[in-house]
């Protein structure tokens, strides 16, 4: 039976690291394999890494994405009179949860902005954060009213946000 101070690692498992330069006896002494002075005889010696001979590297061939993410960029919660014509009666008051709970907006965390594309019939009482010119002109001449929400906050630039 093997015991456990009998447990050896198989012989020529551990070998010895290599010490360059530490003398003849120590199988790399002299020039320590590096041969006879030059670049690469020093140390920091030989081409930075990457490098292809003088032949433009392929990290440089590779197309490359231009532009910027701005800092300060909002996203909203877009929602059209088309949506709001399609889903509500005449004399509705509608906010963000009604628009969610009615599938127009999915993030009730982002701001929403009412655009005017499309025509609406119904005086609708429209509460969000931000509407465009012809969105509120729109719902004017229904008969409804637009009312923007106070704590439109800073969202900031998600990478992927969108």
């Amino acid at each position: 039976m093997v015991k456990q101070h009998e447990i050896r690692s198989p012989k020529g498992a551990r070998r010895l690291r290599i010490r360059r330069g530490r003398g003849d006896g120590s199988r790399r002494g002299n020039y320590s394999g590096k041969g006879m002075k030059g670049a690469k005889a020093r140390s920091g010696g030989g081409p930075h890494s990457g490098f292809e001979g003088w032949q433009l590297p392929w990290i440089k061939g590779m197309p490359k994405k231009k532009g910027f993410n701005p800092p300060f960029r909002q996203d909203y919660a877009i929602v059209n009179l088309t949506g709001l014509e399609e889903r509500f009666q005449g004399g509705d008051e509608i906010n963000p949860e009604r628009m969610a709970a009615v599938g127009l907006i999915r993030d009730l965390r982002k701001p929403v902005k009412v655009l005017g594309d499309g025509d609406i019939s119904k005086p609708l009482t429209v509460d969000a954060h931000r509407f465009s010119a012809g969105a509120r002109e729109k719902l004017t001449l229904a008969g409804g009213s637009a009312r923007e929400l106070e704590g439109l906050r800073h969202q900031g630039s998600r990478k992927g946000a969108g």
